[in-house]
């Protein structure tokens, strides 16, 4: 695959495009109690609960863990942060943490790589499908693995796997950054090539 060679480089104040360190960036992930299922569908997203969150600052090169009991420190790393990074995070996690603030989250500046790549694309692409053919690595689980860890009470997985999750997302912000580009398989196909302008 072509690689962005950096030529733009004595025009751009960022030539490597990365993330600079003295800026607040945050990448995230949730993992819930419940299922839509056990809540009474798709708009009950402030009943499934928090039952691990992982957050990488991008300023400390440090990942924070977070259970139910300090959700509220991670609603403020992500007020107060300069900018907030996920996959499918307006959609999903946002929601989810309704159910512990009254802050609208979705005016946050985020960035969310699901929503971009859905906008290029006209569908919602799995982030598995995206970091496989992009990074060369895959999920270590999904959720339905996540919430039965959660009935099992075995924490300790589901914030491991929350944590790869967030290392992959941020893996995958940084390749669009750097390369503006990114790729995606659908059904097993051969990857297409996105742009992108993360």
């Amino acid at each position: 695959m072509e690689q962005w060679d950096g030529q733009m480089g004595l025009y751009d104040d960022n030539p490597r495009r990365e993330v600079g360190t003295g800026r607040k960036v945050v990448v995230f992930d949730v993992e819930t109690q419940r299922s839509f299922d056990e809540v009474g569908g798709r708009t009950q997203f402030h009943k499934l609960g928090v039952s691990a969150a992982v957050a990488y600052r991008y300023d400390l090169d440090q990942f924070l863990e977070f259970t139910e009991e300090n959700v509220a420190e991670l609603v403020n790393l992500l007020v107060e942060a300069d900018l907030v990074v996920g996959y499918n995070i307006v959609g999903f996690d946002y929601e989810v943490l309704r159910g512990y603030t009254d802050r609208d989250l979705r005016h946050l500046p985020t960035v969310d790589l699901m929503r971009d790549l859905e906008a290029r694309l006209g569908f919602r692409p799995k982030l598995d499908s995206v970091v496989q053919p992009t990074l060369g690595v895959g999920k270590t689980a999904d959720g339905l693995q996540a919430l039965e860890w959660w009935r099992r009470g075995e924490l300790d997985k589901i914030m491991a796997y929350c944590r790869d999750d967030v290392r992959v997302t941020r893996d995958l912000y940084d390749y669009g950054k750097r390369n503006r580009c990114v790729l995606v398989a659908r059904f097993g196909g051969t990857p297409r090539r996105v742009e992108v302008d993360w």
